[in-house]
């Protein structure tokens, strides 16, 4: 997470040149370039995928800053989440400067990281400001998750145990996609399927158009569910169950969109019933019986009291950001063979690494976000502002959700989109033009019905 760049006082609109309209356009098509490629070097997991994404985002960054510099116009959007993500950068660097971290490097490796996770969500606010980058934006989402979905689903069907069919896994896993481990494809799915499915109640699509989106969104859906993910499964059910709830309390449609979204639903059902089978099946039956296994003494929950007592032992500042794979060994309280890498609860692993400080801001950073965020959701199917939110604000959710079952923040490709989503659901509302707000006020007007006509008698 990055440092908050100053802000200047409020002055006068800047003049959009077509120059500067340019620029913005061309720094988040760069900026979404570097979050879609990341998932496709395996999650971005490799010293070299990371190290791509870092100078990626630097370049970005720096590129940003001469823009502004030559255009002489050092104004910056603000956005209410640079204040607890400079805090939780400042916690860290403290920790490694100080000597607190029970290993230095991997703290300062880290710190590395969450800077290039800064940048990203910086330039990406800085640079999504009007409405008119809205179509293409959800478009780009829709279109490549559609792509990545269906490579997933084929390479189920005939999986060879290697990525993309060419590369073997040195440490094994449930690949699934281009990933490792098919819980960090389920949370990839988890922060895209929510754009094809907004989209799709949403009146920005209509006739073949919503049906070609509401159908991409049931074959990401249904890939979360196919890739055997238990976790991706229940953070995909709370984020249906958070949309159905603001669909019902939307002002505009509400029959219509309630309707979409139940027809979503049963694309989704269709496509496991046709490709799922049985495996699915007793993937699903699975889930109790390995939760009583879980409850009896089971490997994750004896991690979660190993995390626990590796709290009370420093409970104030951490052992050190990124120091988990490291302290971990001295604290488990059961043999195994396997090399225990993460906690498998991303909050449990932030409570070790950073301490109740680290916890703190975490949660001011999590207020910030749903409150700036409930903010812009007043008909939100009827603005450009109000879909975005509600689309990154959900792929959030379902992260939240899955971090405490599995580790998806650990993963580079993951948190970097994850963090950006975060910046983008509290940031300012986008600029419209004058012809896109008086065709948003004609479609309001022709969508509420009119008072009734009182009869004479009354």
């Amino acid at each position: 997470m990055s440092t908050a760049v100053a802000l200047q006082p409020e002055s006068a609109p800047v003049p959009q040149t077509p120059a500067t309209k340019l620029t913005h356009t061309a720094l988040l098509a760069a900026t979404g370039t570097v979050l879609l490629l990341a998932p496709l070097a395996f999650g971005a997991v490799e010293p070299w995928a990371i190290f791509a994404l870092e100078s990626c985002a630097a370049l970005l960054l720096i590129v940003w800053g001469v823009r502004q510099w030559t255009l002489q116009t050092w104004v910056v959007d603000p956005n209410p989440l640079f204040a607890p993500m400079a805090a939780f950068f400042a916690l860290a660097l403290v920790q490694w400067l100080t000597g607190v971290s029970a290993y230095r490097h991997a703290t300062y490796t880290s710190l590395l990281l969450y800077a290039a996770y800064g940048m990203l969500a910086f330039v990406a606010t800085q640079s999504l400001r009007r409405s008119s980058q809205f179509d293409s934006l959800f478009a780009t989402v829709t279109a490549y998750g559609a792509v990545v979905a269906s490579f997933a689903i084929l390479q189920g069907m005939a999986p060879n145990g290697k990525l993309y069919w060419i590369w073997p896994s040195a440490q094994g896993g449930a690949i699934y996609s281009p990933y490792v481990n098919h819980n960090h494809y389920a949370g990839l799915m988890e922060l895209l399927t929510p754009f094809p499915l907004v989209w799709a109640v949403s009146r920005f699509t209509d006739g073949n158009r919503r049906l070609i989106v509401a159908g991409i969104a049931a074959v990401m859906a249904a890939s979360i569910f196919l890739s055997g993910s238990r976790g991706g499964m229940l953070a995909f059910c709370a984020q249906m169950i958070l949309l159905a709830v603001l669909v019902l309390r939307s002002r505009q449609g509400n029959w219509k969109n309630a309707l979409m979204l139940g027809g979503i639903l049963l694309l989704v059902i269709g496509f496991l019933v046709w490709l799922g089978g049985n495996e699915l099946t007793h993937r699903l039956a699975s889930i109790h019986t390995e939760a009583r296994a879980e409850i009896s003494g089971g490997t994750r929950l004896a991690i979660d009291r190993d995390c626990l007592r590796m709290f009370l032992k420093r409970p104030l500042l951490g052992w050190g950001l990124g120091t988990f794979p490291t302290t971990y060994p001295q604290f488990r309280s059961f043999f195994t063979t396997f090399f225990v890498n993460q906690a498998h609860n991303d909050y449990l692993q932030l409570l070790v690494e950073t301490g109740l400080a680290g916890f703190l801001i975490t949660l001011w950073f999590l207020v910030q976000l749903f409150r700036r965020a409930a903010a812009k959701l007043k008909n939100w199917t009827e603005s450009a502002t109000g879909t975005l939110t509600v689309a990154a604000l959900l792929g959030c959710t379902g992260i939240l959700v899955h971090s405490a079952l599995d580790f998806n923040l650990q993963i580079p490709a993951n948190a970097a989109l994850f963090y950006v989503l975060c910046a983008i659901a509290a940031a300012e509302p986008l600029r419209e033009s004058h012809r896109r707000r008086v065709l948003r006020r004609r479609h309001m007007t022709f969508e509420v019905p009119a008072p009734p006509t009182p009869s004479p008698s009354s």
